[in-house]
């Protein structure tokens, strides 16, 4: 799974329409280009590709008084909303993702009803347990991994990372149970896009030949 492509959907689908520069300036203003390979390059490559492929409709926008080239602005598909839910779940559900992948699906986690959300962080904790129980057939933690040399503080650092996620995924099932956050259907959700022509703080000022496109 690409986390570009997952964030780039879910951007278009919150804007409704978006042009790749928006597009990208929400992704920055998301911290994005910190913890995932979303960069000017790869978001406008995203959205040529998807388009090709069905999941992005195009729509060649008019330019404005100022002037400049015409925009190409975005719309996604139903193929395109089918393959973004996915994508959400998939990741959710998972514990082998990476941690780009892992924080997209949390942001965009609210795109599902609050059930679903519950269930498939549910499932995630038993899939962490079962590969700890894994692990633990030829790893004991309680007699510490000196027993294996060094090469024990690698299955020692697997458990201590698959612990916390645990333990951080129980924490947000209690939230969420407890009624934080706005989920599908749930009424106005949370807006955290940019509005059209809003400066954004978190701008990397990095210039690309795409930003005019």
């Amino acid at each position: 799974m690409s986390a570009i492509r997952l964030l780039v959907l879910g951007a278009v689908r919150q804007h409704g329409r978006a042009h790749g520069y928006q597009v990208r300036n929400d992704l920055e203003y998301w911290g994005a280009h910190e913890w995932s390979n979303a960069k000017p390059g790869s978001i406008y490559h995203a959205l040529k590709q998807m388009e090709k492929q069905g999941l992005l409709h195009a729509h060649e926008v008019a330019p404005s008084t100022a002037g400049g080239p015409p925009r190409t602005e975005y719309e996604i598909t139903d193929l395109g909303v089918e393959e973004y839910l996915g994508m959400v779940r998939e990741a959710l559900t998972n514990y082998d993702q990476k941690t780009d992948i892992k924080s997209a699906a949390i942001g965009f986690m609210v795109d599902l009803p609050r059930a679903e959300a519950v269930a498939l962080l549910k499932e995630r904790i038993r899939r962490i347990e079962e590969w700890r129980g894994a692990v633990t057939e030829h790893y004991v933690p309680e007699s510490g991994p000196g027993r294996l040399g060094h090469i024990g503080e690698i299955m020692h650092l697997w458990l201590h990372t698959a612990d916390a996620e645990a333990d951080w995924t129980r924490g947000l099932i209690e939230r969420i149970e407890g009624g934080a956050y706005t989920f599908e259907g749930e009424g106005e959700p949370f807006v955290g896009v940019l509005a059209d022509g809003q400066e954004n703080p978190y701008a990397t000022g990095e210039r690309h030949p795409g930003d005019a496109g």
